[in-house]
């Protein structure tokens, strides 16, 4: 680790610039067993909820064509791709201390990482606006949010975030303009992570703002449904649903600031500020908090929405019940058959 400290200067990336190695910040085997355990267990733990949560929602012919649950769908598929790719090549760089053949191959990883949790964060963002839409103007939700736009959405979602990420690769990086280089990721320009680390803060603040008013409409229904207590129908039973998605959406926003402030802390910090390897140690381990919000929004949609406990139920059901079915013995298959004769 000597070519590290003494290019402990280096601010732009060319023949002198450090390798690979000087950003294999953990050096005991405690650290690296921690980190690998953190990491397989939230992403274990992440693909299996959010695949569930998938499957759940498309199994079901009335949730997948509501729009909103389109933008969950888009979440759970962001955090899946996260898990996969930031645990794989977190993983194989920090703990077994494996280096890509190519900067173009490193920059193509970063680029999937950077991709899966922008869109995480971009369809928290669509679903914030949906419930804001929802309850701003509940008579037009359905003629304003439809299934064609929320498509339209997502596409431009996704097209946006995989563009964003891939500059990059396409040659906004340290190397190849001969700029300052990010003391947290290899290759990457301080210019470009400013950038990106902006877009983050851009993407939390609309969604505080598009939550805020949520909790003030919800509020307004709270006491609205004090004073007509005695009134039913189809209103109430609205109002009640748009209080309850919103305290979930607060739950889920309450998770996301707690995972993210640390690494975006610490990632404007470096921007005017040389990191001390002790904090880029503690960076790495703050990059799994990310991986513990995937796994943790999974949890609050099937706890606080009950169309998908509903579903989890009949799948449940639908998984008991077969068991039966296939295990039966062709006597008792037989003797169904003769009662059903008699009868």
């Amino acid at each position: 680790m000597d070519i590290c400290k003494e290019q402990e200067n280096t601010s732009q990336c060319g023949a002198d610039t450090m390798p690979l190695e000087c950003f294999m910040v953990l050096s005991t085997q405690a650290q690296k067993i921690s980190i690998a355990t953190l990491c397989c267990l939230f992403g274990t733990l992440c693909v299996l909820e959010n695949s569930l949560v998938l499957y759940l929602i498309f199994s079901s012919p009335t949730i997948r064509k509501k729009p909103s649950y389109l933008f969950i769908s888009s979440l759970a598929l962001a955090d899946i791709l996260a898990s996969i790719i930031f645990v794989s090549s977190f993983v194989n760089f920090h703990v077994f201390n494996k280096t890509d053949s190519s900067k173009e191959l490193f920059l193509l990883k970063l680029g999937g990482v950077n991709t899966s949790f922008t869109a995480s964060l971009s369809s928290l963002l669509l679903t914030a606006l949906d419930r804001y839409i929802s309850i701003s103007r509940p008579s037009e939700y359905k003629s304003l949010v439809t299934r064609r736009r929320a498509w339209g959405a997502l596409g431009v979602l996704w097209g946006t975030c995989v563009t964003i990420s891939s500059l990059p690769l396409l040659g906004w990086n340290c190397c190849t303009l001969n700029s300052a280089c990010s003391d947290l990721f290899p290759f990457v320009d301080t210019n470009y992570l400013s950038s990106w680390i902006f877009l983050v803060l851009v993407l939390l603040a609309s969604i505080v703002c598009a939550y805020a008013h949520v909790l003030r409409r919800a509020r307004q229904h709270v006491a609205y449904m004090g004073k007509h207590q005695a009134q039913g129908g189809k209103q109430s039973a609205r109002m009640r649903m748009d209080v309850m998605l919103a305290k979930t959406l607060v739950m889920v926003l309450t998770v996301l600031m707690a995972c993210w402030s640390p690494v975006l802390l610490l990632m404007v910090y470096s921007v005017f500020v040389k990191l001390s390897n002790p904090l880029r140690k503690v960076f790495a381990f703050c990059s799994t908090l990310c991986l513990l919000n995937s796994m943790v929004n999974p949890i609050i949609y099937a706890l606080r929405s009950k169309e998908l406990c509903c579903s989890l139920r009949r799948a449940l059901s639908r998984f008991r019940r077969q068991p039966r079915a296939t295990e039966e013995s062709p006597e008792a298959e037989s003797t169904h058959k003769s009662s059903a004769i008699e009868t």
